[in-house]
C-alpha cells in the first residue's frame, strides 16, 4: 500500500522526479536555514526584536521629530547631558551586526549544503539506470541469451529497457536465421563435393586427379571451417578449469608428430576456460605460423592476474597496415592466395572471436627479430578452488 502512494506520489518523467527533488531540497534547505537562526538568536538571550514604541508625549501632540526620536530610542529612552541617545538595553553594543552576519554565513551555508547533497542524490538516483542499461549492454556482447532488462521505473528508462529487450531480440533472431542459412548452404554442399569427388577420381590423367582433388580438398575445408566456426558461437562449451602449459605441450607435440617442432618456453597456471575452443584457438595460431613462417615457438607468461601466450614464427610478417585485416573473416593477404599456403581465411578470425568470447584479446605485431607473433591474453576471472 505504501508503495503504492509513493508511485502516484512521484513524477514518472526523469525531468519531474528531478523537478520534485530540487524543490523538496530548496524548502527544506530555507526551513532549516531560518530554524537554526532562531535558535542562535535564543541561545544568545537576545530575544524577538522589539516593536517600535512611542513615549508618553505622543499623548499631547508631540513634534514628528521628537515621535522619530522616541520610536528609535525605545519607550524608556532618555536623552544624556550631550544630547546622544543612550546606549540600547536589549543586549551589548554592536552585537547585532555580528549575529545578524553570521545568521547571513549559516543561511548561505545550510542552502549551499543541501543543493549539493540534492544534486548528489539526484545524480544516483537518475544516473542508476543508465548504469543498468550499460551494464545490460557489456553482457549483450558476451551473451546473447541474457535475461531481458526488467521494463520498470520512470517512463524514459522502461522505453529504453523495452526498446533493449526488443533489439536483444532481433539480434537473437538474425543469429539464429543466419546460423540456420548457412549450415543448410554448407550441409547441401557436401552432397556435390561428394559427387565431385568420386568423379574426380574416374579421371584418366594424373594431373588432373590431382588438381581436382586439391580444388575440392579446399572447398571441404572451407564448410569445415564455416561450420566449426558457428558451431562455436551458437552453442558455447561450459567452462572449466585447464591447464594451459599442458594444453599448449599437447598441441607442440602434434605438430612434431606431423614432422613440425615447436619449443615451449615459460610456464602458466590453470585457467578457467572453454576447453575445445582454446585447443582451437591456438591450433589455428600454431597452423598459421607453419603454414606461413614454416616455424613456430610458443612462449607463456602468467602474472596472477592473466596469462599470456605468444605463438612467434620465422616468416616475413606482414604489413602494419595487414596486421588487422587479416583478422577478418576470409580475409587474407595477396602473397597467402596460392597453392602451397591455401587456407581459407577463417583462422585468425575464429581465434580472435574465441579469446574476446573469454574477455581476452588476439593482438598481432611483427616481431623485432622477424617474424610475426600471435599474443594471446586472457584474465584470470577467478583462483582456482
Amino acid at each position: 500500500m505504501r508503495r503504492v502512494v509513493v508511485e502516484r506520489v512521484v513524477p514518472k518523467s526523469m525531468l519531474g522526479r528531478l523537478a520534485l527533488l530540487l524543490f523538496v531540497a530548496v524548502l527544506s534547505s530555507h526551513v532549516l536555514a531560518l530554524t537554526l537562526m532562531f535558535e542562535a538568536h535564543d541561545l544568545m538571550g537576545l530575544g524577538p526584536p522589539p516593536p517600535p514604541a512611542y513615549s508618553h508625549r505622543e499623548a499631547g501632540g508631540s513634534a514628528p521629530q521628537d515621535i522619530e526620536a522616541e520610536a528609535f530610542q525605545g519607550p524608556t529612552a532618555e536623552l544624556n547631558p550631550e544630547g546622544a541617545p543612550p546606549p540600547r538595553r536589549h543586549g551589548p553594543a554592536g552585537l547585532r551586526p555580528q549575529i545578524f552576519h553570521a545568521g547571513l554565513v549559516v543561511d548561505i551555508g545550510v542552502r549551499l549544503l543541501a543543493l549539493m547533497l540534492a544534486a548528489w542524490v539526484g545524480a544516483r538516483w537518475l544516473s542508476k539506470p543508465i548504469d543498468r542499461l550499460a551494464s545490460a549492454a557489456r553482457e549483450l556482447g558476451q551473451n546473447i541469451e541474457r535475461p531481458p532488462l526488467p521494463e520498470d521505473g520512470t517512463t524514459e528508462c522502461r522505453e529504453a529497457s523495452r526498446v533493449f529487450n526488443q533489439m536483444q531480440a532481433r539480434i537473437r533472431q538474425q543469429l539464429e536465421e543466419r546460423d540456420r542459412f548457412v549450415a543448410a548452404v554448407s550441409h547441401d554442399l557436401r552432397t556435390p563435393l561428394t559427387r565431385l569427388r568420386l568423379r574426380a577420381e574416374s579421371l584418366q590423367s594424373a594431373d588432373d586427379r590431382r588438381q581436382f582433388g586439391r580444388d575440392i580438398v579446399e572447398m571441404d575445408e572451407m564448410i569445415t571451417a564455416t561450420l566449426d566456426h558457428l558451431r562455436g558461437v551458437a552453442d558455447p562449451e561450459p567452462l572449466v578449469w585447464l591447464d594451459v602449459k599442458a594444453l599448449v605441450d599437447s598441441l607442440a607435440d602434434d605438430q612434431q608428430a606431423c614432422g613440425h617442432w615447436v619449443p615451449v618456453h615459460g610456464r602458466a597456471g590453470p585457467l578457467r576456460v572453454q576447453a575445445s575452443a582454446l585447443r582451437r584457438c591456438l591450433g589455428n595460431l600454431l597452423g598459421n605460423a607453419i603454414r606461413y613462417g614454416g616455424q613456430a615457438e610458443v612462449f607463456l607468461w602468467d602474472t596472477g592476474e592473466e596469462v599470456g601466450i605468444e605463438v612467434r614464427d620465422h616468416g616475413p610478417g606482414l604489413p602494419e597496415a595487414e596486421l588487422e585485416r587479416v583478422m577478418a573473416p576470409f580475409y587474407r593477404v595477396e602473397g597467402s592466395r596460392n597453392r602451397h599456403h591455401g587456407g581459407v581465411g577463417l583462422g585468425l578470425s575464429i581465434a580472435r572471436d574465441i579469446a574476446q568470447r573469454h574477455q581476452g584479446s588476439l593482438q598481432l605485431r611483427n616481431a623485432s627479430g622477424g617474424g610475426l607473433s600471435a599474443v594471446v591474453v586472457l584474465p584470470r576471472l577467478a583462483p582456482p578452488s
